[in-house]
């Protein structure tokens, strides 16, 4: 194999057909024209080595990675995490050898072998990239129009932390002022969730948010002609956007005018009141010799024969593969001491702030560690026993509204639902610029109550955005069935491990006259279903304050808290009869005790169903029969548990067993086992009042009491695998 590295740094032996890329503004010199060659092969030779992958776009849009990474953004490969850095977003994550190459270019940790092992197991190179994998990869992008909507939430996330820490500042004097940069793709412009998210970013007025739209109009279908034709520029012009348009093609000739794009980006990075979008117009694969602008260019490996012939046509040998000069790299990597440099000059500013603002200093180094305050707690509200009840949705109300003053990095709120979701927190201003506040919610850009409008995909990602920027907590608000709107963003959360926490209000049925269209069914079990996501349903009020703590105490997960519309009798847990609303931290724990302490049957419920299945037990122990009830209102929690504390809470001894939930029962059988019965709903719902929805669909205290029969008239059977249902 020929030696990674050689000792030119030449354009000499390029093809003098390929126009040079227009750069002189940019101080380009022949080693940087070299170096975005060598950008390219190295993404064909990846993708050839693999033998799959996405090799065109990262070729094409070598000189815009290279430009952002080289020139154009404040960051130091010596410190990832460095707080004064702009943020890059890959949103077309299939090209994941765009950013890749620029970390390897840059220092970043990225060497050759690991660009040589693109998509292999164990690898720093997956197939997208993914945060805390790969350092210098600040999200993980794979459905496409995700990135876009979290670089609005990235953006937006940096606004409220300028507010919280530094609002005096003028313009771009704060040392929390930095950009930032989304590259997205035709794939991502034709994702709803990146229309709505641009949407939002327009009315938001974010100037410190700049996207760049790769057209090369070639997706995996080849042509999009096939199915894409609007407008974008007027499309994000029309949302509000500051929009210029940069066409490498214009001339009838291929010419990468840098100096172009890189004059956009100055003006983008100029404009402070709206967002910016730079369309660039490229070829995709360019200069591949026969698979330029062609889907195969956009998702496969090119070739031997291909790969050979771009290797020509820029002046490399066609029998190496990866090459890299000594002078490329060692021009590339002086980055870093630029890096270093304006990470210096930034901490002087940085540390005059801190002199200055020692309070706001002190709540910046608590927010950076993720720890909560002391005494935080103390805050949370203690709800009075209360037959006639309290609805879940309005508890957690309460919660963030006793939560406001001592936890200033939680905010959040809902998709046009907050009187539903009960997510605004009371006289806290609005997160709005001042020209778009209202009589009924008045507010300015550093304001605290986040309306995202009925844009549920965008809401989800936003929060992902914001999470992501790592000082704040945020919290977005809808209707537990429009949850299914959220879920990709919610299964990028769970696999970042983000502290998202999403209120999913008007729980079952139980939301009543709505119909089946708003009453969910499926949706528990769906979202149980998202590996890392912490599905919470609490039984009543102070249940509700339990899991809002024990959520916010976590800082490497979401969260789905699922509340009700309707009222839920708030338990004397001072009554000698309930245990303490604490144990709902666990996840599961004994609400109600069997006489003696041996359970005959163990009824499982949680949320709304915690109450049927108290009145449950009423029936049974009329009977004779010793009943424990369990409120189970975390399943993950519970799982988390020492096995003992799950063995006390479920004896495997008890095989008598009723769970109960208002939705279907998949899942419930490893809880209940092979003698226990699952009282559930497998069907949709109805429009009628919700007593009357329990009532005619079996969900109520004589049904839990007849499984409850059922079950321990088999529980002295032998073993059935599979078990029986209600």
């Amino acid at each position: 194999m020929a030696p990674e590295r050689t000792s030119s740094g030449s354009t000499a032996s390029r093809d003098p057909r390929l126009a040079l890329p227009v750069a002189e503004r940019a101080g380009w010199s022949d080693v940087d024209v070299r170096a975005v060659d060598t950008v390219r092969v190295l993404a064909a030779d990846a993708v050839q080595k693999k033998g799959n992958g996405h090799p065109g776009t990262a070729m094409s849009l070598a000189p815009l990675a290279y430009l952002l990474f080289q020139q154009v953004m404040r960051h130091d490969p010596a410190d990832d995490r460095w707080l004064g850095r702009d943020r890059f977003v890959l949103s077309c994550g299939h090209t994941s050898l765009t950013l890749y190459i620029q970390l390897y270019l840059a220092g970043y940790g990225l060497e050759m072998d690991d660009l040589k092992a693109l998509r292999t197991w164990g690898s720093a190179t997956p197939g997208h990239p993914e945060y805390q994998h790969t350092r210098g990869v600040e999200i993980t992008t794979g459905p496409l129009g995700q990135g876009m909507g979290a670089s609005v939430g990235m953006a937006m996330a940096a606004r409220r932390e300028r507010g919280l820490l530094d609002p005096e500042a003028a313009p771009g004097t704060s040392p929390f002022d930095h950009h930032v940069y989304v590259l997205a793709s035709d794939g991502d412009m034709m994702e709803g969730v990146a229309s709505e998210a641009a949407s939002l970013a327009g009315h938001q007025q974010l100037g410190n948010l700049v996207a760049f739209y790769d057209s090369n109009q070639i997706s995996i279908e080849d042509d999009t002609d096939i199915s894409f034709s609007e407008d974008v520029p007027a499309r994000f012009a029309a949302y509000g956007w500051h929009v210029q348009t940069v066409d490498w093609t214009r001339t009838g000739d291929y010419v990468e005018d840098v100096d172009a794009l890189l004059a956009a980006i100055e003006e983008a990075k100029a404009e402070q009141s709206r967002p910016s979008l730079i369309m660039l117009r490229t070829i995709i694969g360019w200069p591949a010799p026969t698979k330029q602008n062609t889907g195969k260019a956009h998702g496969a490996a090119l070739g031997d024969e291909e790969v050979a012939g771009t290797k020509s046509l820029l002046g490399f040998d066609p029998g190496e593969s990866f090459p890299i000069e000594d002078e490329v790299l060692a021009h590339t990597r002086a980055v870093g001491e630029r890096g270093r440099e304006a990470r210096e000059a930034w901490n002087r500013g940085y540390e005059d702030w801190r002199s200055a603002h020692p309070d706001r200093a002190a709540l910046l180094d608590r927010l950076r560690k993720q720890q909560l305050p002391d005494g935080w707690t103390g805050a949370l509200p203690e709800f009075p026993a209360d037959a006639k009840g309290m609805a879940t949705r309005k508890a957690s109300g309460e919660v963030l509204n006793a939560l406001a003053p001592v936890l200033p990095e939680l905010w959040g709120g809902s998709a046009d639902l907050a009187g539903s979701n009960n997510t605004t927190m009371d006289g806290v201003p609005s997160f709005v610029p001042e020209n778009r506040q209202t009589s009924e919610f008045p507010g300015g850009p550093y304001g605290r109550t986040l309306h995202f409008g009925i844009r549920e995909h965008a809401m989800g990602a936003v929060l992902n955005g914001v999470a992501l920027q790592s000082l704040t907590r945020p919290y977005g608000g809808t209707f537990l069935t429009f949850s299914d709107y959220m879920r990709p963003a919610v299964r990028l959360a769970a696999l970042m491990k983000l502290p998202a926490t999403y209120v999913w209000t008007h729980d079952s049925i139980g939301l009543g006259e709505d119909g089946p269209t708003h009453q969910p069914v499926e949706h528990l079990a769906a979202l149980r279903a998202i590996p890392g996501l912490d599905v919470v349903r609490p039984g009543d009020a102070n249940e509700t304050t339990v899991c809002w703590r024990t959520i916010l105490e976590h800082t490497d997960r979401p969260a789905g808290l699922v509340l009700t519309r309707q009222n839920v009798p708030v338990l004397d847990r001072g009554d000698g009869v309930h245990a303490a609303a604490d144990g709902a931290a666990r996840g599961a724990y004994v609400l109600v005790e069997a006489a003696g302490g041996a359970p005959d049957v163990i009824l499982v419920a949680t949320g709304s169903e915690v109450q049927i299945a108290l009145d449950a037990r009423k029936l049974l122990v009329d009977e004779g029969l010793a009943v424990r009830v369990v409120s189970m209102p975390c399943r993950e929690w519970f799982e988390q548990q020492p096995r003992a504390y799950q063995d006390d809470v479920l004896p495997p001894e008890v095989r008598a067993r009723v769970s109960v939930e208002a939705a279907v029962g998949q899942g419930w059988r490893e809880v209940v086992g092979d003698a226990g019965r699952i009282v559930s709903l497998e069907h949709y719902g109805a429009s009628a009042d919700y007593e009357r929805l329990y009532e005619e669909f079996g969900i109520t205290a004589e049904a839990v009491a007849a499984a409850a029969r059922a079950s321990v008239r088999d529980a002295v059977q032998p073993p059935r695998p599979g078990g029986q249902r209600a």
